[in-house]
C-alpha cells in the first residue's frame, strides 16, 4: 500500500465515528467495490450489500454513535485493528445499548478497505440482555462457570 496507513487508518476511524444515514452514498470513498464485511450477524462481499445493512441499521435504530476509542497499525502489513463503543437505541425503546468490540481493517493497495472484519460477542452484549433469550443464556452461562 502507498502512503501512511496511520494517517489512511485515522482517517477510516473519523468516518466511522461521524456516520450518519446521509453518508451511505459515500462509503465507495473509503470501501473498495469487492469489500468484504462480517459481523456476528452479517459476512457480505460488496459496496451495495455492505450499504444495505447499514441501511437498515439507520431504519432499526436510532441515536447511533460509534467511538473509536483505540486504533493500531500492524508493522507488517496493510491492517489496523479498531477498538470502539457502538451505542444506539431501539425505535420506541427509551434503553440505550452499548457494545464493545474490535474492528479488523484490511487494506489494498490503493488504501481502500477491502475486508472490514467486526469482532464482538453478540451473546453477551445482545442476546443476554434479552427478555425470554436472555433468561436462558444466563442461566446456561452460570451452568457452565460453575
Amino acid at each position: 500500500m502507498t502512503g501512511d496507513l496511520g494517517a489512511v487508518a485515522a482517517a477510516y476511524a473519523r468516518f466511522w465515528e461521524n456516520l450518519a444515514e446521509a453518508d451511505l452514498g459515500r462509503l465507495d470513498a473509503v470501501l473498495a467495490p469487492d469489500v468484504r464485511f462480517r459481523d456476528p450477524f452479517n459476512d457480505v462481499r460488496g459496496l451495495d450489500r455492505v450499504r444495505a445493512i447499514f441501511a437498515k441499521m439507520f431504519r432499526l435504530l436510532q441515536d447511533v454513535r460509534i467511538e473509536v476509542t483505540d486504533c493500531a497499525v500492524s508493522p507488517d502489513k496493510p491492517v489496523c485493528y479498531m477498538r470502539w463503543v457502538f451505542s444506539y437505541r431501539l425505535r420506541r425503546w427509551p434503553r440505550t445499548w452499548r457494545l464493545e468490540g474490535v474492528t479488523e481493517v484490511h487494506f489494498d493497495e490503493r488504501g481502500m478497505v477491502a475486508a472490514h472484519l467486526d469482532h464482538w460477542d453478540a451473546a453477551s452484549q445482545v442476546y443476554e440482555k434479552m427478555p425470554a433469550v436472555g433468561f436462558l443464556l444466563r442461566r446456561l452461562r452460570r451452568r457452565l462457570e460453575g
